[in-house]
């Protein structure tokens, strides 16, 4: 198949374009990056440079294409003049825009847990409404919605704070519930979508395993030598008034507190309790905890 990626090569876009070119697929990668060309290139991918927002520049990539995998790349929640519900809902039209000048027919979007929510998500609101656009194309395009839970690495966040406090806190509770996903079987799940036939609409849960926060401190603790490391849990305040300290815009804060407060109620998880995948991925808490005590060693 001809296959058009968005995202460029990050942790996921990387991966998922070596297995797709590995099954004999016809890969172009997008990339706002001119720099990225020759890396594009080297793993046997179709560089296509130019913005994301940038409609003539889509439609023309997309022509053509059997189909097309679109994702929101990560925006800077440090930057202190971004709109970031603006930012996903701009690229939401402008990929519905593009896909329908170009006809395309079928499309994998990568989404997140929380998707279905359209208040109450905190930072992934904005999924909610590219997920809605891409679902407002005409019904003969086949649109499949890939909702990862938490990723693993985000929890490289944390080493700083147990290098100089000595525990792992956020605003959850120690025995609250939380699945998490590797990037690995995530990749692994885009491939097996884009290699199935598929109509209509649908949105499909990523996860590896579910674990507390206890058990979560436990696991790390244990791999970095520290196996009594506690998880604390503070107030919703002062989770947001410590992300202002570090320098991400308050806004942004505030709406990164109410995500993982959506955790702490079980707002976030409503919808995946209802449609969990039928198979967990295969890398484990425990897989990731080697991964994790590298970089705490390193840092």
């Amino acid at each position: 198949m001809k296959i058009i990626l968005t995202g460029s090569i990050g942790h996921i876009g990387k991966p998922l374009t070596g297995k797709l070119i590995e099954q004999g697929h016809a890969v172009t990668v997008i990339s706002s990056n001119p720099e990225r060309s020759k890396e594009i290139s080297a793993l046997g991918a179709t560089p296509a440079i130019g913005k994301l927002q940038d409609t003539d520049f889509l439609a023309s990539t997309f022509k053509g294409a059997d189909l097309v995998y679109t994702m929101v790349p990560p925006a800077n929640y440090f930057d202190h003049e971004l709109d970031l519900l603006g930012y996903f809902i701009e690229l939401g039209n402008s990929f519905v825009d593009a896909l329908m000048r170009s006809e395309i027919k079928r499309v994998v979007n990568l989404s997140s847990i929380g998707a279905h929510l359209e208040k109450g998500n905190g930072i992934l609101e904005g999924t909610y409404h590219v997920e809605n656009r891409l679902d407002s194309l005409p019904g003969d395009v086949a649109v499949t919605h890939v909702r990862p839970v938490e990723i693993y690495y985000n929890l490289f966040q944390y080493i700083d704070m147990v290098k100089n406090q000595g525990v792992m806190a956020s605003n959850l509770a120690e025995d609250d519930l939380n699945a998490w996903v590797s990037i690995e079987d995530i990749v692994d799940r885009i491939v097996e979508e884009i290699n199935i036939p598929a109509t209509g609409r649908k949105a499909l849960y990523v996860a590896g395993e579910e674990v507390t926060y206890k058990e979560l401190a436990s696991t790390l603790g244990s791999a970095i030598g520290k196996p009594n490391l506690k998880w604390v849990q503070i107030t919703d305040d002062q989770l947001r008034e410590s992300l202002v300290k570090v320098g991400m815009q308050p806004k942004i804060a505030e709406k990164m507190t109410e995500m993982y407060a959506a955790i702490r109620s079980g707002l976030l998880y409503e919808h995946y309790n209802q449609d969990k995948p039928q198979t967990f991925g295969k890398v484990k808490l425990r897989d990731f905890a080697g991964d994790f005590a590298t970089a705490y060693q390193k840092a």
